[in-house]
């Protein structure tokens, strides 16, 4: 089952989900899997995405519009798609193309994984 999860940065009149929620509809997600938050990525509080966390199943594929709604840094993105993996849930972004259900997906997610590394690692 695909599930979505939106996530714009305020309750402002300006930033809506509307955008996400259609591309997430079109490649597939039903509109009862979808979880929303209006808030800063930045903050670990956020109750769409954990109730999306606690709904998926093993299978599953959590579905984003953008990394950027997921998670504000890759540290964060990638500790959030590593716990996916572990509960046997895929992910994908739309709009950065990356799928771990396939292998040009799986290796631009081992990608990122080096680079967060690497860019913590001190000089």
């Amino acid at each position: 089952m695909l599930v979505g999860y939106m996530r714009v940065s305020s309750d402002s009149d300006r930033q809506t989900t509307d955008l996400q929620r259609d591309a997430l509809m079109t490649a597939g997600v039903d509109s009862l899997h979808l979880f929303e938050d209006h808030a800063s990525g930045a903050k670990d509080d956020r109750p769409g995405l954990s109730k999306a966390l606690e709904f998926v199943r093993p299978g599953d594929v959590l579905v984003v519009w953008k990394l950027d709604r997921l998670g504000r840094s890759l540290s964060h993105l990638l500790s959030i798609v590593n716990a996916l993996k572990e509960n046997q849930v895929a992910f994908r972004s739309l709009t950065e193309g990356m799928d771990t259900t396939t292998p040009s997906g799986e290796l631009l997610f081992h990608v990122l994984g080096f680079e967060a590394q690497w860019n913590e690692k001190p000089s």
